[in-house]
């Protein structure tokens, strides 16, 4: 009697040590997950699922006619070859890891068509320099799921005002990107950091707030490209 006695002792202990790991882990004794409760919620009998599912990805569609203009579209080409890009501006995410102090600058990437465009244009090609870095990381053909183009990331309509044929084609999409570029730091007399406001979120946002807008993702930007932009300058 006393022997079956310790036995079933023994298996309640090991059963409360069970518990109380798969607890601490986060799983009923089971192995299956536990709903973990914050203070004040109402408590629920199932996980939300569909607040923990990532947003869809939006494919996009590269593709070339034969007089030589390229095809952006959300669906895929069906008589011609193309490719698939996606993208979504380097230096947008507010809460990217990403430490701009030091992450590798790109010194010799396209380094004639920033200096004619910088030449045509009047900018610092270091300001040129940081806003490709800051938009595309220096890829040509991505496109964002806005339908941003290219190394500068221009938009469609934009892009079009500016007579661009092809915006994932660098010497077209740099000269266009640094005259946009120019004109807005013109048009808000030499404010850079207003210009590169109006070219993340567009010139109404900065008019609507008369500054910059209060964006997580556009003020990140400004932020970004200005200490690009410095250091840049001091790579030479």
């Amino acid at each position: 009697m006393w022997r079956l006695l310790c036995i079933l002792l023994g298996i309640a202990a090991v059963l409360d040590t069970t518990e109380a790991y798969a607890q601490e882990q986060g799983l009923s004794a089971d192995g299956k997950r536990l709903l973990k409760l914050s203070p004040g919620d109402p408590g629920r009998s199932t996980v939300d699922v569909k607040a923990k599912t990532p947003p869809a990805q939006i494919a996009v569609y590269k593709s070339v006619k034969a007089d030589g203009t390229a095809m952006f579209s959300d669906r895929q080409p069906l008589n011609r070859p193309y490719q698939i890009v996606r993208y979504d501006c380097f230096a947008c995410d507010p809460t990217s890891k990403v430490n701009w102090h030091t992450v590798p600058l790109y010194i010799r990437p396209y380094n004639q068509l920033i200096a004619r465009a910088a030449s045509d244009y009047q900018l610092d090609p270091a300001l040129i320099r940081a806003v490709i870095h800051a938009e595309s990381s220096f890829r040509p053909a991505i496109v964002s799921r806005k339908g941003a183009v290219g190394l500068m990331q221009l938009m469609p309509q934009t892009a079009q005002q500016l007579g661009v044929l092809d915006a994932s084609a660098p010497a077209q999409n740099i000269a266009a990107g640094s005259r946009y570029l120019a004109d807005l730091i013109k048009q808000y007399n030499g404010e850079v950091s207003l210009a590169l406001a109006a070219y993340n979120a567009g010139a109404s946002n900065v008019r609507r707030y008369n500054g910059i807008p209060p964006f997580a993702e556009t003020q990140a930007y400004v932020e970004r490209v200005a200490i690009l932009h410095k250091r840049y300058q001091q790579a030479g």
